[in-house]
């Protein structure tokens, strides 16, 4: 009797979620297999399509636009993976201290993360803006550092930098949430023993605070690249120069010469690549 309340159970569970798995296929499924199926044609404006096999891929492993944004991706990935996990590591560790108006501080860490992309992008914008930024203004008529005003935006090569520093500046207070909030179950004791033997602050960290956070940074670590490599409209919005994988597949797809056969071929060696990190993830940060 038992056995056939578990089995219909099973079946119920399964009636129950195929309505959301049948929506999940539509939704995720199908536009990646319409994707991959894409990759093997040349795609015309006007929809006619032309089977040219793997030419999309060898082409593009032709095409020095392709390794310059692998590059520029490359740069993005570590300037801002590094910085977030620095610095949301740095501010969860200030604030598993005992201050004064903690509690607020801990709220304005989040702002950046929470505030409008659109908005925040406006106003780094008018930062480094040449003529009227705030940057050129310190750097120029404060300081004196230099008597040229510099449009950083306007250059790819620095611009790529003004972009890692807005993402870090962005995102940072979700990898800080992540690390305070295994910071506050790290028993005590584990401090006190160290002073005890002779630790000073560095060693109470690195040989406490370091060896608990190790699964918490490498989620951080694992998640921003997988969510970077992904970015479009952080750069695109602000830097629209700065060719990350995303922004070039953007205009191989829908500006200049179109050719949206080629974006689908980049798009699929990028979900190689990603499904090859949500496996690492899975398999190998989970465990611990």
């Amino acid at each position: 009797m038992s056995s056939i309340l578990v089995k219909n159970e099973a079946r119920l569970g399964l009636k129950l979620v195929a309505p959301a798995v049948g929506i999940i296929g539509l939704l995720v499924i199908y536009p990646i297999l319409f994707n991959v199926y894409l990759s093997f044609f040349d795609v015309q404006l006007n929809g006619n399509k032309t089977f040219v096999g793997l030419n999309n891929y060898t082409d593009l492993l032709g095409n020095p636009r392709y390794y310059h944004s692998i590059g520029v991706s490359v740069i993005y990935l570590i300037g801002t993976v590094v910085g977030t996990t620095v610095l949301g590591l740095a501010a969860s560790i200030l604030m598993n201290q005992e201050f004064r108006f903690r509690n607020i501080a801990r709220g304005l860490i989040l702002l950046p993360y929470f505030a409008p992309v659109i908005s925040v992008v406006f106003g780094w914008q008018f930062i480094f803006d040449p003529v009227n930024g705030i940057y050129n203004h310190v750097v120029v008529d404060v300081l004196h550092l230099t008597d040229t005003r510099e449009n950083l935006i306007g250059n790819p090569d620095s611009a790529l930098f003004v972009v890692i520093l807005f993402d870090i500046w962005k995102h940072f207070p979700i990898a800080y949430l992540l690390f305070l909030a295994k910071l506050q179950s790290v028993p005590k004791d584990l401090y006190e023993a160290a002073a005890i033997d002779g630790q000073n602050a560095w060693g109470r960290f690195w040989h406490v605070t370091l060896p608990e956070l190790r699964f918490v940074i490498a989620t951080v670590v694992l998640l921003r690249i997988i969510w970077n490599l992904n970015r479009f409209e952080d750069v695109y919005l602000l830097a629209p120069n700065v060719e990350t994988l995303p922004i070039f597949t953007y205009y191989q797809a829908f500006a200049g010469i179109v050719d949206q056969g080629g974006a689908a071929a980049i798009s699929v060696i990028q979900l190689l690549v990603l499904v090859g990190l949500i496996w690492l993830y899975v398999r190998k940060v989970l465990k611990w």
